[in-house]
């Protein structure tokens, strides 16, 4: 089973490969990690709550050292992210309907700010959309709509990706990026939790390739090519990704640089690198779409059922009749969520506490123990 990005999450290892880190503790070191590269207090906050919220849901790609590797590499240290940068609303016609220029500003930050904007235009408007230009980066989607679906309502928002690492179908070369769908429906009511659909529009994520590589694994056949186009499962040996599904996938895939240039992202092979033309761009974009669930209801559902009672009706037929054993998208993160919180923390493995505590030590703080 995948989780939310496309990548086997906790599920695939046993509670014996995991070791309990106090939520806490983890917080404080990534933080102060945020804080040592002149990120202000809220987007230190920000970016150490999408991390821990992904860590927290098994979420094995995107928790804090895919988020700080990813900023050592194309953001604070390069001018890639601009810590303490100011959000620019720009002027629109359309009430329900904003356009921001992120000038850089973490991306963490600015996804929680939209959705919660989003949110206040949903109440008023029934529906509500944030265009974001000049972005860094904002990891996990799924955390951004799961909160959303906490809150009551449907959320969507896809990104395109810092860098160009997806092969087109029927291409040889990575003119794309790895570009996220993410989709929390407020099913909790109905089910239990919110149906959150997120995944990488490549086989895999990047971040599966680097957590891969961290435990010496191999990568699924089908995933990836090396420098020469050709297939490969070593993580060591990735030059590109491949698209899921084929045709299908690289549809998807398309749809994020479409939404972007659209936005007012560039080419999407100079995006996360520096270029000598200072007239181009290569910042990415970002779209966030909240719907409140009454501007969606017709109000007539069959038997005189509510709107959630309806969901649950066909959420239940839908897993009924021999499906029992079907599992519904958020389901597996849904487990991990409640077995994080049983422990008491967050769960790492020996070689992530270990990359954790080289970080500990750089920063002159405390390290992580696990239980």
């Amino acid at each position: 089973m995948e989780g939310l990005d496309g990548a086997p999450t906790q599920p695939t290892k046993t509670m014996s490969d995991f070791l309990t880190v106090s939520r806490e503790a983890h917080d404080a070191l990534v933080i102060a990690a945020y804080q040592s590269r002149g990120y202000n207090d809220e987007e230190a906050v920000l970016g150490t709550k999408l991390a821990a919220e992904a860590a927290r849901h098994g979420i094995r790609t995107h928790h804090a050292l895919k988020a700080l590797h990813l900023d050592h590499l194309f953001g604070s240290a390069i001018g890639g992210c601009v810590p303490g940068a100011e959000i620019e609303v720009l002027p629109s016609r359309f009430p329900a309907s904003e356009i921001w220029n992120a000038n850089k500003k973490l991306g963490q930050a600015v996804a929680y700010r939209a959705i919660d904007r989003a949110i206040e235009l949903a109440d008023q408007y029934g529906i509500a959309q944030i265009a974001v230009d000049n972005a860094f980066h904002y990891l996990w989607g799924g955390g951004y709509v799961m909160e959303a679906a906490e809150r009551g309502y449907f959320a969507y928002t896809n990104c395109t990706s810092t860098l160009a690492e997806v092969v087109p179908f029927g291409g040889k070369f990575p003119t794309l990026g790895t570009n996220p769908h993410s989709w929390g429906i407020p099913s909790q009511g109905a089910n239990g939790f919110p149906i959150v659909m997120d995944w990488a529009t490549a086989t895999v994520a990047m971040g599966r390739v680097q957590a891969l590589k961290r435990e010496g694994k191999q990568l699924p056949p089908g995933a990836a090519v090396d420098k020469n186009g050709q297939p490969t499962t070593d993580p060591n040996e990735v030059a590109a990704l491949l698209p899921f599904g084929g045709h299908k996938g690289y549809g998807m895939c398309l749809l994020n640089e479409i939404f972007g240039g659209l936005i007012g992202g560039s080419l999407p092979t100079i995006r996360g690198r520096e270029n000598a033309d200072k007239s181009e761009k290569t910042t990415m974009a970002f779209y966030f779409h909240v719907i409140h669930p009454d501007a969606i209801s017709g109000g007539h559902f069959a038997k005189g059922r509510s709107q959630i009672e309806n969901l649950k009706a066909v959420l239940d037929d839908i897993l009924g009749h021999g499906n029992e054993n079907a599992m519904l998208p958020g389901q597996i993160e849904a487990s991990a969520r409640k077995a994080s919180d049983a422990a008491g923390g967050l769960h790492f493995t020996l070689a992530e506490i270990a990359e954790f505590n080289e970080l500990a030590r750089e920063l002159g703080v405390a390290e992580l123990v696990g239980k």
